[in-house]
């Protein structure tokens, strides 16, 4: 166990960070528009709306939260790419259920593409380089996805921004888990190479259930089923047997996945059809946790 934990009865908040705009193509993979169209319905440049949904889980001395969304310190040109929308922020939204970032005591990234990992990083007060968005955490990746981020390939490169990662490591706070690891009792890493090398799923045992921050594996409740695969992950078949197994899983262990991406759901659980899997409830965190 990382640190010394003091007991306490866990509570989970939805965080919203914001939404933004992706080519539905990309996010949907080889599945046709006419299709994907019917799950998420695009707008005139194909571009389809998706959430940047963290989750926060307070556990009384320690307050853990499960990635940061895109941030605010790149430049026009950049926002401009993915057209961010709606009214929440991760400061707005944290603040709704009583927290500041200076509350926050763990910052645990799934992995460290833009839309996961920017909002954990600010510019300083005279903007002349960076520093931490929250002051009192503790960043938490592992060796290999840190590896890969941080010498990326060119393929993945542009989702891999330097300013976004490097400040985590000169703050002296940047901390590493292994699979299986847990950050503290009820909070266990799983892992998943199909999306990118070594992300992590934190899984939460919580009142005797369990749910999945189910990051890019399963990012919406429209990508539970198996050929569902986003065109951005870097080796689509790993991803086609992981969530196979993972789904597997789910239903035996009547899993809540909770969805970093998907616009309207926040939570789902999944069954096992004739059919292959499929969305079996979807409902608002705070109904069920």
């Amino acid at each position: 166990m990382p640190y010394f934990y003091k007991k306490k009865k866990m509570k989970l908040y939805s965080v919203n960070s914001g939404y933004f705009k992706l080519d539905g193509g990309a996010m949907f993979g080889v599945v046709p528009k006419s299709i994907w169209n019917k799950l998420n319905p695009s707008d005139e440049n194909n571009m389809c709306n998706w959430a940047m949904r963290c989750l926060l889980i307070d556990a009384g001395d320690r307050k853990i939260l499960i990635d940061t969304g895109l941030g605010d310190k790149q430049d026009e040109k950049f926002f401009s790419h993915y057209f961010l929308n709606g009214n929440d922020t991760l400061e707005s939204s944290l603040k709704m259920h009583g927290f500041s970032f200076d509350d926050i005591t763990d910052v645990l990234l799934s992995h460290l593409h833009f839309d996961h990992c920017g909002g954990s990083i600010k510019w300083n007060k005279d903007h002349s380089g960076y520093e931490p968005a929250f002051p009192n955490a503790t960043f938490w990746s592992n060796e290999k996805h840190w590896q890969w981020a941080t010498v990326p390939n060119k393929r993945e490169r542009a989702s891999f921004l330097k300013e976004n990662i490097l400040p985590m490591q000169a703050s002296g706070k940047l901390r590493f888990l292994s699979e299986g690891e847990e950050l503290i009792p009820g909070v266990k890493m799983l892992y998943a190479n199909g999306h990118t090398e070594a992300m992590m799923l934190p899984k939460i045992t919580i009142n005797g259930k369990s749910i999945v921050f189910a990051a890019d594996l399963i990012p919406a409740a429209a990508h539970v089923p198996l050929p569902y695969i986003m065109g951005y992950d870097m080796f689509p078949m790993t991803t086609l047997t992981e969530k196979e197994v993972f789904l597997n899983e789910a239903v035996n262990g009547d899993y809540t996945l909770f969805l970093e991406h998907d616009p309207v759901h926040e939570c789902c659980t999944v069954e096992r059809t004739e059919r292959g899997f499929k969305v079996k409830e979807t409902f608002a965190l705070s109904e069920r946790f």
